[in-house]
């Protein structure tokens, strides 16, 4: 039995998580503004959706926007609120077009109205699709994620809807964003750094994790298919390699 037959009757993730690093250092080395760079990886993230879309990977979320960033330069994040407000409306169809929908996941109120008339308007147009779903994760984190369900669950304590003792993991795991799509199976961590800067901290409990010193802007189908490669051999205990999972992809095409 081949490696290509092997994995494409084994588990592959059903959800990966990517924390998007890099961009700016990428734009530096090329002599660049860092804006440039965050450009540059509107391309990576086209690249990374086409290969879960092709590898019928159902679930995938992309650190765009963390709480931690409104400490950058505050021309830099405006610079990310535009291209954030641009990319929406360029892509939105394109994700429509492939039935992929789109989920906005943070605490969206520190946005501009407008920027949340067009997340509303992106998530509407993209409800119904179901061939995967791509989480953009904007001014999140995971402290905040897992101190909003604790929130959630005291209010009902505190109506009388729920007893303290009565409260289990599930009921908080229910509260938590992405509660309704697989649990995490792989993060990917891109630009060369070993920590997860506070991503998914509830949902990556068991997810395994994979860093590479890839520039976000250079990440292509050939590194992503090396993190998928190290999942499978992990989780599945066979050896596989980044060109037997291109293999795979190319017989799914």
């Amino acid at each position: 039995m081949t490696a290509e037959s092997q994995i494409g009757q084994q588990t592959l993730p059903r959800h990966v998580a990517i924390i998007m690093d890099g961009n700016g250092r990428w734009a530096q080395r090329q002599g660049k503004p860092r804006v440039w760079g965050h450009k540059k990886g509107a391309e990576a993230v086209r690249r990374a959706v086409s290969f879960c879309r092709q590898l019928g990977i159902p679930s995938l979320t992309l650190f765009a926007f963390s709480s931690e960033n409104w400490r950058r330069p505050q021309t830099e994040v405006d610079t990310l609120m535009q291209l954030f407000m641009l990319v929406l409306k360029k892509e939105v169809k394109s994700l429509h077009k492939h039935n992929v929908k789109l989920q906005i996941v943070g605490d969206l109120s520190a946005f501009d109205q407008k920027l949340r008339a067009s997340i509303n308007a992106a998530e509407a147009l993209t409800a119904g699709n179901t061939a995967m779903t791509l989480n953009i994760a904007a001014n999140y984190g995971g402290r905040w994620d897992m101190l909003n369900a604790a929130r959630q669950l005291a209010v009902k304590v505190h109506a009388n809807e729920l007893l303290p003792e009565a409260i289990t993991e599930q009921m908080l795991a229910e509260q938590m964003q992405l509660h309704d799509q697989p649990e995490l199976d792989l993060l990917i961590r891109t630009g060369g750094d070993l920590r997860i800067s506070n991503f998914l901290l509830w949902q990556a409990a068991y997810a395994e994790l994979w860093f590479t010193e890839t520039l976000w802007p250079d990440f292509d189908k050939t590194v992503f298919a090396d993190a998928i490669a190290a999942f499978v051999n992990r989780e599945r205990r066979f050896g596989c390699t980044g060109e037997q999972i291109q293999a795979l992809l190319h017989n799914k095409g």
